[in-house]
This record gives C-alpha cells, structure tokens and sequence, in this order.
C-alpha cells in the first residue's frame, strides 16, 4: 500500500492482482458508529471520487449519520493508474480491484453506494465476494449497459482523432472529460473493456435502486427492481447528473443502509 500526501484525508493505493495501483480515501468522521460497516462508494465513466462523493457532499451526509466512507478512483480515473488495454477493464479485474481496496483499508464487509457504471463494477464485486458486501445502492443504473448502445468507432472518433460524434450521448459524456483533463486513451480502454458488463447482485444481498425521474441511463430501473424483489426509489426533476446532488438520493440510501424506511418525499415501490 502506498500513500501520498494530502491536505485532508491522505490518498492510498491498493495494488490489484495485476499490479495496477488503485487510489482511495477512507473518510472517518469526529463520531463513527463502528457497529455499522464503512461505506464503499464507486463512481461512474470519466469521473472520480472527489468529484462524484466529495463535492456532491456525499461524504459529508455520510459522516453526519455517523458512517466511516471509502471512496475509490477506479484504474483509468483520477490518482489511479490508467492502463490503455481494454482487458485490463474487465469487469472482473474492476471487481477485484474493489477487494484490493476493502484488504488494504481493512473493511472485511462493507455497505456500497454505486453510481452509473459504477454499479458494473459492484456487481463484478457482489459477485466475486459477495461475503463481503452486507447492502447495495444502485443509483443511476438499470439493466441496460450505456456503452453497448455505442458505435465505438464513435468515440475513437471523439476520443482519438477530436472528430465529432454522431450520437450526442457520445458527445455529451466524452467532452467534458476531455476538457477536464482525462486521460483519452484509457477512457477508450474502459469503454471497449465494460461495455455489455452485466447487473447483477446476488439475491441475499438488499438491494435499493434510485433513479432520477428525468434520467434516461436507467431505463428499466423500476422494472428490474420489482423483478429482484428490490426497493426503488424516484427522484422527482432530477437527470443523470442532478441525480448525484439531490439530498433525496442521499437521504433515501442512507436510510436504507440503516435499514430504515426510506424518506416520505421519495417515490418508492
């Protein structure tokens, strides 16, 4: 495990089984209930955890319910390493670097909030150690993987060559992660190596789903969650992106960690 300096919480980095080096953050606050387990948070495509759990203010609603967080920088985002193979993003390999993460930060089992394509890598995780995972927020995901409904020679296009795409998605999602800085060819990487990556979470493990109204990456979110016997929460205005702030989302999936009813002014099933 290595660690580098930080100004708040110190960025380590756990070594997947293929010695890629992945960052995260364990986050504990001034009064964390230790009966409970920390929360594991996975971000989506071409973010990270700073952006998606710390200015979101995740990591602090957490911290004010008296949960410990981890938060993870999947391989090819943020202070992790970025290799430019797709079959270094097979799920499985994204799973067991998840494990890699919960053995270094000494989490033997752990909540876990997944957003977008995160939720892949939850499932890949549920999957390969599913001892390990006591309770899973699916938030901003459905059955649908978004990369299979893509022509990748579109965002090669994009990704590659500064070309114009012709699916506006494609467009909406690359752009601004280009302009952010990320790195080209390992977001291609992760695109080619995810994409068709299946949802699925063992059937003793329970499972919430949140979804904003306006989003239309989850598509059969509803569906899917009656199918499993899972709770599924709406979150009224709110888009893909909006999603993630929504104090709703929040408040829902905290509650569910606690094994609470969740919050009145959500839409549930």
């Amino acid at each position: 495990m290595r660690q580098a300096g930080s100004d708040q919480v110190p960025t380590l980095h756990a070594e997947g089984p293929d010695g890629v080096l992945v960052a995260f953050r364990v986050h504990r606050g001034s009064e964390v209930d230790d009966a409970r387990p920390p929360v594991l948070l996975v971000h989506g495509f071409a973010s990270n955890a700073a952006v998606t759990w710390e200015g979101t203010g995740w990591v602090r609603a957490l911290q004010d319910a008296h949960r410990s967080a981890i938060d993870v920088d999947l391989r090819g985002h943020g202070d992790s390493d970025k290799p430019v193979d797709a079959d270094a993003y097979a799920p499985e390999r994204l799973g067991r670097d998840l494990i890699a993460v919960l053995d270094s930060a000494g989490a033997d089992v752990v909540d876990v909030v997944g957003y977008s394509m995160g939720n892949r890598v939850v499932s890949a995780l549920a999957e390969l150690a599913p001892e390990r995972v006591r309770r899973v927020v699916i938030g901003g995901a459905g059955p649908d993987e978004l990369f299979a409904t893509w022509d990748l020679d579109d965002a090669r296009a994009v990704l590659l060559r500064d070309e114009p795409a012709r699916n506006p998605v494609i467009e909406q999602v690359l752009r601004p992660a280009i302009t952010a800085g990320a790195d080209r060819e390992a977001l291609l990487a992760c695109i080619e190596g995810v994409s068709g990556a299946p949802l699925v979470i063992p059937g003793d493990i329970p499972t919430l789903f949140v979804a904003g109204e306006a989003d239309p990456v989850p598509r059969g979110a509803r569906e899917l969650a009656l199918e499993w016997g899972a709770d599924f929460v709406s979150i009224p205005g709110r888009d893909h992106v909006s999603t993630l702030t929504s104090r709703g989302f929040k408040d829902a999936a905290i509650a569910f960690l606690d094994d609470a009813a969740p919050p009145q002014e959500a839409t549930t099933t």
